[in-house]
């Protein structure tokens, strides 16, 4: 494997089977024969080369599931520590010699490439340490489901040296925006969208992904961050799903916070 091909940025997606709340989530059919782990890489190959998308998985003797379909699509992969999700990122991008890090979940399959490569050049640009379009949760304009951080392997390094409790270990980029150490951007919509839920946590979000991947293709539509919200916006029952997942959500976070 020529390691240089990912030297100045790849998009690293984390991904594990045990997921407390959906297991397997990310192997559940989404559109068709397409698991939504196939859906995402479809999405993001739409734009980026397989040489610039890496997974970090946790380890686990099912990851043969994900592996096959990691390797349909020529995608390389690292296994690493499942809960802390700090070390098994900065293990991956050492590994693979990443400068710039892209930072996607797996649960967020509607997640817009386009709106990746305008962050990336935005955060070229403006030579930061850290970049977040749904982070700090408080000031965010862009739905949940749309995630996309960006930092850099010098930066997530000196997070990796703080002395972390385990929590801020499992959610990587916590320390980020909240610790005052390092220089970040928020990266903003023009349009508050943040009222809005498409990333995938419980069953009935895979109904609400799938029904807007339906009417996208339908639609003819890529799927945009405006394309969904009017699709969401369209149905009651979609959006009214959306609502209280939404609500659930945010209290799940409040607990653990």
């Amino acid at each position: 494997m020529n390691k240089n091909l990912y030297n100045s940025y790849a998009i690293i997606i984390q991904a594990r089977l045990n997921s407390t709340r959906l297991k397997n989530k990310i192997l559940k059919k989404i559109h068709k024969n397409l698991t939504i782990l196939d859906f995402l890489i479809i999405r993001l190959l739409k734009v980026f080369k397989s040489n610039k998308i890496i997974f970090a998985l946790a380890k686990n003797p099912n990851n043969s599931k994900i592996i096959n379909i990691l390797d349909k699509y020529k995608i390389k992969y690292f296994e690493g520590s499942e809960n802390n999700v700090l070390k098994r990122y900065f293990d991956c991008a050492k590994i693979f010699r990443v400068r710039n890090i892209i930072r996607v979940t797996s649960d967020c399959p509607l997640i817009d490439p386009y709106l990746v490569k305008k962050m990336y050049k935005n955060f070229q640009k403006n030579k930061t340490e850290y970049l977040a379009n749904t982070l700090p949760e408080k000031n965010k304009k862009y739905p949940d489901g749309s995630d996309i951080e960006i930092f850099t392997f010098v930066a997530l390094k000196k997070m990796y040296k703080l002395k972390l409790n385990k929590h801020d270990r499992e959610h990587v980029t916590n320390k980020f925006w909240d610790s005052g150490k390092f220089k970040k951007k928020i990266f903003f919509s023009k349009i508050d969208f943040s009222k809005y839920r498409y990333s995938i946590d419980y069953q009935s979000d895979v109904t609400v992904v799938r029904f807007i991947i339906a009417k996208l293709i339908k639609l003819n539509q890529f799927g945009f961050v405006k394309e969904i919200v009017n699709i969401i916006e369209k149905n009651k029952n979609i959006k009214k799903i959306m609502s209280q997942n939404m609500i659930q959500q945010k209290l799940r976070r409040k607990n653990i916070f």
